[in-house]
């Protein structure tokens, strides 16, 4: 059994969820022993699995389908998580809807990373057996440590006593990012980061105004890798995420991950696998929000650390290539 994976535009898409879900990928294949390839022009390989929605893409699957190839579409991206994105998002998602139903229908399977996204694929009426599959977590990524936490500390040039809540990704309105400037300004007392790339995130007017002048207690200090975003996760005092949807969201995987308190807004997307007070907490308003932060960090709750952790523990690349080879037996033997 071969696997040909497919990431159009590999060096575009680093940056994003999609980005990580293709380190995943190839992760949880090599710790599974399954052979694969990256090589997009090969016919060496039994089964396709294709993770983009772009022209090439397509043009993939259609050559795939000539060579009578297996294939899984791997389901990143649906209509209710391109809304409220980049400029003109909303007016393109009803077209752009169609179009994911006529690439996914490619697939002999789907795989999709929540329960909660296969629910939405299901109302879009393809008629193909969807898989939910977390796109999974590298535990050693993200574990704990006072050296990167230093260099998070120091590139920043925090205090010790400085409290810090950060949150991940593209400047969109769906991401949370004018929530997460709101309730700073609300908390003047503490230091809001935000990590994400700002040239790729294309953000509407309300959101570049947010981005041009935000609260002075608010950083931006765009995309970072390495030891200070890893320092930053565990050494945060809350990892802040507003977003209003998300087919997974695995930045929060990351957070929980590197054994931190992990905020969430309590939306769809984080039933069944996320429960509040249990191994995060939720909010749904600006004031829960602030309250919650101040709670936390003044530790007027309890921690739920070891929990979140757990969540992560479950989801980690070895079982997600468990989870991979099933399907991928599955379609083989179709």
């Amino acid at each position: 059994m071969k696997i040909k994976l497919y990431f159009e535009n590999e060096n575009a898409i680093a940056k994003s969820g999609i980005g990580r879900a293709m380190k995943h990928q190839e992760e949880a294949l090599r710790l599974n022993n399954i052979e694969y390839t990256k090589d997009s022009s090969t016919k060496d390989y039994d089964i396709l699995h294709i993770n983009t929605v772009w022209y090439n893409s397509w043009r993939q699957a259609r050559k795939a389908k000539r060579l009578k190839k297996k294939i899984v579409f791997h389901a990143h991206s649906t209509e209710e998580d391109f809304k409220n994105s980049f400029m003109f998002s909303n007016l393109l998602a009803p077209l752009y809807k169609k179009w994911l139903i006529h690439m996914y229908n490619f697939g002999d399977v789907i795989v999709t990373p929540t329960p909660y996204s296969k629910r939405v694929l299901e109302s879009y009426h393809i008629h193909r057996e969807i898989y939910p599959i977390s796109n999974g977590i590298n535990l050693n990524n993200f574990k704990k440590d006072a050296a990167k936490e230093k260099v998070f500390r120091e590139y920043f040039k925090l205090a010790p006593e400085q409290k810090v809540i950060i949150s991940v990704g593209w400047f969109f309105e769906r991401k949370g990012f004018d929530t997460f400037c709101e309730v700073a300004e609300q908390l003047p007392e503490y230091t809001f980061i935000w990590f994400g790339d700002k040239l790729m995130s294309a953000p509407t007017n309300n959101i570049r105004k947010l981005m041009m002048n935000p609260p002075k207690n608010v950083i931006l200090p765009g995309y970072i890798s390495g030891d200070v975003i890893k320092g930053a996760y565990s050494n945060a005092d809350v990892f802040f995420f507003p977003s209003r949807e998300e087919t997974e969201g695995i930045v929060v995987l990351e957070a929980l991950a590197s054994e931190t308190n992990v905020l969430v807004r309590d939306i769809p997307v984080f039933d069944g696998w996320l429960v509040d007070q249990e191994n995060c907490y939720m909010g749904r308003s600006n004031e829960q929000f602030i309250t919650l932060i101040k709670q936390i960090i003044n530790k007027e709750v309890p921690e739920l650390k070891e929990a979140g952790y757990e969540v992560a523990r479950k989801r980690s690349l070895q079982y997600i290539g468990e989870d991979l080879r099933k399907v991928y037996e599955s379609v083989l033997k179709r």
